[in-house]
Parts: C-alpha cells; sequence; structure tokens
C-alpha cells in the first residue's frame, strides 16, 4: 500500500534531486575513473607477470645458445631479446651472458656490442656497471685507451667505485701514465674494505710503482752521490 510522503520527506526528496542534477554527473565520472584506474592496474599487474613469464622462457633460448656456443641461434635469440624485452632485467642479464659468450668464442665486435648496449640502455645501475667495466677491459685490449677511459668517467655506485678505479688506473699503466695509474690506484685501495682479497692486488700495483699505501707514501728515491769533486 502506497503512502503519501510528508512534507518533510518531500522536501528531502526534492533536494537529493536537486544535488544529483548539480553533482550526479561528476560523481559518475569519479566513479568511472576509479574503477578505471583499477582495473588499468590489474590489467598492468597481469601485464608485467605475462612479460616476465615470456622474457624469462626467452632468456632460456639465450642461456641454451651460450652453452652449446650456437652463435648464430645466439644472435636470433638476443636480438629476439633486445626487441620484445628490452626493458627487462632478462634482457640485461642475456646481454651480459652473449657478451661473455663471444668473447670466449673471439667474436668481440659482438661481444663489446652487447656490453656497448647493456651499458646505454639499462636502467639498473648495478647491470650498467657491470657493463661498462667490461666494456672498458675490451676496448683496452683493443688498444682504444681513450674509448676505454671515456666508460670508466663519470660516477658509479659505490661497490663499484674502486673497480672502476683500478680499472682505469691499469689502462694508464698500459700508456705509460704512471702518475695518474698511482692516483687511480690509491682510489682504489682506499674504496675497498680492508678483508676484500682484491685490495691486496691493487697494493701489489701500488708497490711495483714504489708505494706502500700502509704507510700512505711513495718510496723515497735513493739520495744523489755528493762527493766532492777532484780537481786536477
Amino acid at each position: 500500500m502506497s503512502q503519501h510522503l510528508d512534507l518533510e520527506e518531500q522536501e528531502q526528496l526534492e533536494e537529493l534531486k536537486h544535488f544529483w542534477k548539480q553533482y550526479g554527473n561528476l560523481i559518475s565520472w569519479i566513479l568511472i575513473a576509479v574503477m578505471g584506474s583499477y582495473a588499468a592496474w590489474n590489467g598492468y599487474q597481469y601485464w608485467q607477470r605475462s612479460q616476465a613469464a615470456q622474457s624469462s622462457a626467452m632468456y632460456d633460448e639465450v642461456e641454451r645458445a651460450a652453452q652449446d656456443s650456437d652463435l648464430t641461434k645466439l644472435d636470433r635469440a638476443l636480438a629476439d631479446m633486445k626487441d620484445k624485452f628490452a626493458g627487462t632485467s632478462y634482457a640485461q642479464q642475456a646481454a651480459l651472458l652473449a657478451a661473455k659468450t663471444y668473447h670466449d668464442r673471439g667474436n668481440i665486435d659482438a661481444a663489446k656490442a652487447a656490453l656497448a648496449w647493456v651499458a646505454e640502455k639499462s636502467s639498473d645501475q648495478g647491470y650498467q656497471s657491470i657493463a661498462r667495466l667490461r666494456l672498458a677491459g675490451e676496448l683496452a685490449q683493443a688498444k682504444a685507451y681513450d674509448e676505454a677511459a671515456k666508460q670508466l668517467s663519470g660516477s658509479f655506485p659505490k661497490e663499484f667505485a674502486p673497480l672502476a678505479a683500478d680499472r682505469l688506473g691499469d689502462i694508464y699503466l698500459l700508456q705509460d701514465k704512471k702518475d695518474q695509474a698511482r692516483l687511480e690506484f690509491e682510489k682504489a685501495y682506499k674504496g675497498f674494505e680492508d678483508q676484500v682479497d682484491y685490495r691486496r692486488l691493487v697494493e701489489v700495483k701500488l708497490n711495483a710503482l714504489g708505494v706502500d699505501p700502509k704507510a700512505g707514501a711513495s718510496a723515497a728515491p735513493a739520495p744523489a752521490s755528493s762527493a766532492p769533486e777532484t780537481r786536477k
């Protein structure tokens, strides 16, 4: 049985109608935006999981090609990886693995190209640092010393900075720039923790340059002979 609305209820209904007429569209659009964002977030999460699964499977292809030393298959798998999943960590790992395989098989140009791609494209500072260090080594072996030094310029994360300084010292030493090499080795020595074994290797390099890093001073050169001249 229907009942007539009393005056107060009619006023409330009219206020609600007026409110909805004024703000209804805005509220609807806000709800649509919220629901759309939620749907987009779920879609992005699904896409991320899908990308991770597919890139993992493709990394397995790169790894199998590397284990078999099948460079033709490796070229193709790495190209697909870079084309489809360049932004994933699997792609960076795949390129680093491929670079090592290329190097071991004597394809130095391909190794340098793979390392350069990681150095330029990776958003992960760790992978980028590893690529720059290894690329500098490849360039130094090719006697492209200026290009090698360029890879080691600029900043590195704290854990990689001593390695970069040591590698740069090696490059200067190859060019017989002993003073510059010493400065870089000293920087590397100070950057490594005491318990790190690699620090001892840097110490040996400094000793060979006449520097005792524990004493913090260069070995003093032997004094010139001060015997008086004999006159005829």
